[in-house]
């Protein structure tokens, strides 16, 4: 954001922007989105994101973590994939890639 303003005031200041594109060495299709928008415009999805593989999956995973939150000793987020992969095919009769 810091260098999203110092671009903007150099250019307005009459700095070209060519000459604000080398000296803050950034490309010069950044200097122009940055004089087009006053603020930053962010991250923008163009589509929606698919996961073939994981989609069947979802709605347990999701399961599990509604109904055991409380219960939880590890966040969701430190659960390893191979601890993932084994409650999917205890729950679900798929042979899983990560026995123990």
């Amino acid at each position: 954001m810091e260098l999203y303003l110092k671009v903007r005031v150099a250019c307005d200041g009459g700095m070209s922007q060519r000459e604000a594109s080398k000296h803050f060495g950034i490309s010069r299709d950044t200097v122009r989105k940055m004089m087009t928008y006053s603020v930053p415009p962010g991250y923008r999805r163009r589509a929606l994101v698919r996961r073939p593989k994981l989609e069947a999956f979802i709605p347990i995973i999701d399961g599990w973590l509604v109904d055991h939150v409380r219960y939880l000793v590890r966040r969701a987020s430190d659960w390893m994939l191979s601890d993932l992969c084994l409650r999917i095919s205890q729950n679900v009769n798929v042979v899983s890639p990560h026995r123990r």
